[in-house]
């Protein structure tokens, strides 16, 4: 090998990975051949004679020198943690715990059935469908796994009803007010740094002033009745703080899908119940097939969690509730869905949720006609209503926005022959207001509020009775344009109610 070759090969310093020499510029050394030194004498030098070390001695060395180093690694490592704990209010055992999410524990029974039937494969076709009856579960093993992931939630609210006894002079004004209690189901479908986040139905939640979360295990009966107390006492303001129940705030509602999302803050959970629960795991509702069996888990006529089953009856299945809205592309089926169940959960054989229950047909002539949510069409809303800021109703009158139109309810009728879009329709626009400011015409169909839809005017007002005076939202409006509707987002700096109400 000549020295190009030498110098240009793996072995050349500059290569040379595995030692400090990579990268080292080129140096050029002194080689001496070996020779014998003689001194004036004209004899060799006595060499010195080296001193065996000792083997025990060096081990010892070495081992009093690691339990030194592991002494003091541990005295930094203890040193550290009381000085972040002392100034920087911190320790390793307060580290928020994350929640695990909720898997299909088959049962023995429902294992030895598997493998019975993948006992008589001979090829690789049956070895796939070994796999997944594998997760396949009874209906006990899809309860047990899935009755963690769901809540009961009680709802208050305070509804107006005229006043009939004021034509014969009892009374005070034309409508007199009550407090109505509900009561509905939820899934746990997420989770961020300070709170967990419950999936249900707009209807669950409309209109509440306050609203409670039992979790699994939780005496719900009782639970409802504190939420009742508490909601009626005039000193109350709003939040429940009762061992039965966790008070929770709405996220976010979608009122033309039926869909909504609450909050509850993970510091108001007990750490036992924290433990306990689970989030749910969600399914592909694409893939249900007429046929397929299914659990529904919800809070029945708020008695607490029970749990019935049934068969997909039908899909992609349009209904027309009692409120006057339409709802398309539902998942029918047979298992008893009773009032307090919606919001609660359809799951597949597998554990997963495949629909958000939401309505039942209530006549004496029908029995079994349940309706659900596909999964599948509810996760995006429901993604993007996580992702919203939680807020808490405003109710200082001298805090509270104003948008400053006037709106009406679209029918069913206009939006199908006008093709119009569903939304608040603009009667009139307030002078000098935050609206007419903004370009908001009369005319205009509201179609969105701060990134959520709007299906009408009592929903607009809903949503604008959460934000407070000078806050900037984007408002999207569908405008007639040469005989169609064209949609525009506008932005608007909300005004101050009590500037136009007096």
């Amino acid at each position: 090998m000549n020295d190009e070759e030498k110098w240009n090969s793996g072995n050349a310093p500059q290569n040379d990975r595995d030692t400090k020499r990579f990268n080292e510029p080129l140096r050029y050394e002194h080689y001496n051949m070996h020779q014998t030194y003689v001194n004036e004498t004209g004899q060799e030098p006595e060499k010195k004679k080296r001193r065996k070390k000792s083997g025990g001695r060096k081990l010892a060395s070495t081992i009093s020198l690691a339990v030194v180093f592991g002494l003091v690694a541990g005295v930094v490592f203890q040193g550290v943690n009381f000085f972040a704990a002392q100034y920087m209010g911190t320790t390793t055992d307060d580290a928020e715990p994350q929640i695990e999410t909720a898997q299909l524990a088959v049962s023995a029974s429902s294992d030895d059935a598997a493998s019975e039937g993948t006992d008589s494969s001979e090829n690789g076709t049956d070895d796939a469908a070994q796999s997944v009856s594998a997760q396949t579960g009874s209906v006990s093993d899809v309860a047990k796994a899935a009755m963690p992931t769901v809540v009961a939630i009680t709802s208050v609210s305070i509804q107006e009803i005229p006043n009939y006894f004021r034509a014969f002079g009892f009374g005070y004004g034309d409508t007199q007010q009550y407090s109505s209690e509900g009561s509905g189901s939820g899934i746990i479908v997420g989770e961020n740094d300070d709170e967990l986040l419950i999936a249900t139905n707009n209807h669950v939640v409309d209109g509440a002033t306050t609203l409670s979360v039992c979790f699994a295990g939780s005496d719900v009966v009782n639970a409802e009745a504190e939420t009742v107390n508490m909601s009626s006492e005039s000193d109350s303001d709003g939040d429940v703080n009762v061992e039965d129940a966790v008070s929770a705030k709405i996220k976010g509602t979608d009122e033309t899908n039926d869909l909504a999302v609450v909050a509850v803050q993970k510091s108001d959970i007990p750490e036992d119940t924290l433990s306990q629960i689970k989030i749910a795991q969600l399914g592909d509702s694409d893939s249900v097939e007429v046929g397929e069996q299914v659990v529904a888990i919800g809070n029945a006529l708020g008695y607490g969690q029970s749990v019935t089953s049934g068969w997909i009856s039908a899909l992609n299945r349009s209904i027309s509730t009692s409120d006057g809205t339409t709802s398309g592309g539902l998942i029918q089926t047979d298992a008893a869905i009773n009032p307090g169940n919606s919001g609660g959960a359809l799951l597949n054989m597998q554990g997963e949720v495949v629909g958000i229950n939401s309505a039942k047909y209530a006549d004496s002539a029908v029995e079994g006609m349940g309706y659900a949510i596909p999964i599948s069409k509810a996760q995006p809303i429901l993604e993007n209503l996580m992702n919203r800021q939680t807020r808490d109703k405003v109710e200082d009158d001298s805090k509270a926005a104003y948008l400053g139109v006037t709106s009406a309810d679209l029918s069913m009728e206009a939006i199908q022959m006008y093709d119009m879009p569903e939304g608040a329709f603009v009667i009139r626009v307030d002078k000098d207001s935050a609206a007419g400011e903004a370009g908001i015409q009369k005319g205009d169909i509201i179609v969105s509020f701060d990134g959520q839809t709007v299906s009408g005017r009592e929903d607009l007002e809903n949503k604008l009775a959460y934000y407070e005076a000078g806050e900037s939202v984007d408002v999207v409006v569908s405008r007639a344009d040469n005989g169609e509707y064209v949609q525009k987002t506008i932005s608007v700096t909300l005004g101050n109610r009590s500037d136009y109400t007096g």
